[in-house]
């Protein structure tokens, strides 16, 4: 089969049947692609174990940031597109290699950014201070917008994406919310009450007919705030609160599992809240009950040896 054409069906399969993200499709498409380009790839039974050992050892030697080669994380996901293309040829029983001879490079084990608790503590306040000090009313509508940002994203766990998408009609009568995540599947997430005083607030305060949640921009130009828009402002209360970590909204989602998890959480419980697939996903935060394992070993070994 030709292999422009299995592609074709195969991201149409994967957006319309799979109910994957505009940019994820758009992602496996550019890495298809270049696969096909780079080994030359006509029809789909041209694919041979020799063409994937070939187009590793091409993108291992491609440049990445700096001086340094293309990361094995980013040479993944090429893989990882081209297995799930011949997991799809395999399920239409069309001839071409098995997936299994896909094999990921190995990864160091990821590093997550963290902030202390007191830095914490010091970025959830920079918006409310700087709101203290405003006289200007848009100025000061974005500061309870940011303040509910803050509160909410710590409060649910949600990707930037997933908060971006929400709209105002968000019922803060109860405590929780369905959230659509990746792979538009639905999870239940939980508001603190700090979350849904501040979201309050902000909606109080708005005098739009704008249908997002979170608005950005001038007053007479709004439109609903992207992930891009949330680092920029974040960025800016970052340095307020003297943090000269890296701090992203990804890193309150961290927060919000750390916290969960050093508070006695299970890590299964904790997969659910934040929409992980996999359980190995939520296994980088098992490193924060370790502080835990001390005192265990303390309490319980070695008791009957006096």
């Amino acid at each position: 089969m030709n292999a422009e054409a299995a592609k074709r069906q195969f991201l149409e399969y994967i957006e319309i049947e799979r109910g994957r993200a505009v940019k994820t499709v758009e992602n496996y498409d550019h890495y298809l692609s270049r696969f096909f380009e780079q080994m030359k790839i006509g029809d789909v039974s041209d694919i041979t174990e020799q063409h994937v050992r070939e187009f590793r050892l091409w993108l291992n030697r491609q440049s990445g940031t700096g001086n340094d080669s293309m990361k094995r994380r980013t040479q993944n996901y090429y893989m990882i597109a081209l297995r799930a293309f011949l997991k799809f040829l395999r399920k239409r029983d069309i001839a071409a290699i098995s997936p299994e001879k896909i094999e990921l490079a190995k990864l160091p084990e990821r590093q997550i950014d963290l902030i202390t608790s007191a830095e914490l503590e010091r970025l959830m306040r920079a918006p409310k201070d700087a709101f203290a000090k405003e006289t200007d009313p848009h100025k000061a509508r974005s500061y309870l917008r940011d303040t509910a940002i803050l509160e909410l994203l710590f409060s649910t766990g949600l990707r930037v994406s997933e908060l971006c998408a929400l709209n105002s009609d968000i019922d803060l009568t109860r405590d929780e919310l369905s959230v659509r995540g990746k792979g538009e599947k639905v999870r239940v997430v939980f508001l603190s009450s700090a979350a849904k005083d501040s979201v309050r607030t902000y909606l109080k305060a708005r005098d739009d007919m704008e249908e997002a949640l979170f608005v950005d921009g001038r007053p007479n130009k709004l439109h609903r705030i992207i992930p891009r828009d949330v680092q920029r402002h974040l960025k800016s209360y970052v340095a307020r609160a003297g943090i000269t970590s890296i701090v992203t909204p990804h890193t309150l989602r961290h927060a919000f599992a750390t916290d969960l998890l050093s508070n006695g959480a299970d890590i299964r419980s904790v997969q659910q809240l934040l929409g992980h697939a996999s359980i190995n996903t939520t296994q980088i935060y098992t490193h924060i009950t370790d502080s835990h394992l001390k005192e265990i070993h303390r309490k319980y070994h070695g008791k009957s040896r006096g």
